[in-house]
């Protein structure tokens, strides 16, 4: 491999995601926001790896999660991502930042940053975390119209188009179910049902609704606490874990500010950061150092 290249790339990486879903029970995707992060979730042997919506706005623009990132600056982190990963990396599209056309010019773009595939949401724009209340969601009809011309668009077929639903808090779940069936029938591979509440209602969904389906494990939010293990018995072929490293990263990172405020020093909490070394590594810096030689 040739240092400049990053990783070894996937040629198709929507096909390697559709084939780890008829080779494994469920496929766990920790959320990464840039690139160094997706290559530390790659190189904790994890096979796919999720860019987080919420994580790129907060920590590239410091702002919240309220469709304040643009559609070029989400395509460049992504691809600045999967420049430096050898595993499918599965991408948060919002509502597709517009209306259909725009939509379709999203998967494209989407598509050539190098990901497996992309979920957008039946949101109303300006969209908010799925986890808040408040939220509003489209019409059925234009959100399947949406979906029909992005299935249309994309320029690979393998490319994954990932229907999100936040139907449950507005509508109820016998809505979100009857959307998610909707949304197959006009192109979507597989659904994402944001903010279900009960291990019931995972459940109920994944009866109702035959495609591979994605969970989201958030913290703090309406979904109880479940394990990797336990989505996989209730008919789940993906689960995210959105935030899981941004908050611990930024809470490690507020604890050693305050420590070092009081202290003057950050001696007291050494180990508890990743050595240079083990940075290099992650980052293959021998290697670029023999190819400058």
């Amino acid at each position: 491999m040739f240092p400049l290249n990053g990783s070894e790339k996937l040629a198709n990486p929507g096909r390697r995601l559709r084939a780890l879903w008829r080779e494994r029970e469920i496929v766990t995707m920790p959320g990464a926001f840039n690139a160094v992060t997706a290559r530390l979730v790659e190189r904790a042997g994890y096979e796919a790896v999720y860019l987080s919506g919420a994580g790129v706005t907060n920590s590239l623009l410091g702002m919240p999660d309220h469709a304040f990132i643009t559609l070029p600056e989400m395509a460049q982190v992504c691809a600045y991502a999967t420049q430096v990963i050898s595993i499918p990396a599965v991408a948060d599209a919002d509502t597709g930042y517009g209306e259909a056309l725009q939509a379709a010019r999203a998967i494209q773009m989407m598509e050539r940053a190098g990901l497996a595939g992309i979920h957008v949401e039946d949101q109303v724009n300006p969209k908010r975390c799925g986890h808040l209340d408040g939220k509003e969601v489209v019409p059925v009809e234009s959100m399947t119209e949406k979906l029909r011309v992005m299935a249309q668009a994309r320029e690979n077929p393998d490319f994954v188009i990932i229907a999100r639903t936040d139907a449950r808090a507005i509508e109820g779940l016998e809505a979100a179910i009857e959307r998610a069936q909707r949304y197959l029938e006009a192109g979507a591979d597989a659904v994402f049902t944001e903010a279900l509440q009960t291990p019931d209602e995972f459940e109920q969904f994944a009866r109702s609704v035959d495609a591979p389906l994605m969970a989201n494990m958030t913290e703090f939010g309406k979904t109880p606490y479940l394990s990797v293990q336990e989505f996989s018995q209730l008919g789940y072929k993906m689960v995210i874990f959105p935030m899981t490293l941004f908050r611990v990263m930024m809470k490690a990172a507020e604890n050693a500010l305050e420590t070092m405020k009081q202290t003057g020093t950050q001696q007291g909490f050494l180990d508890e950061m990743q050595t240079r070394k083990e940075l290099y590594a992650l980052l293959d810096y021998d290697d670029y150092l023999k190819l400058g030689e």
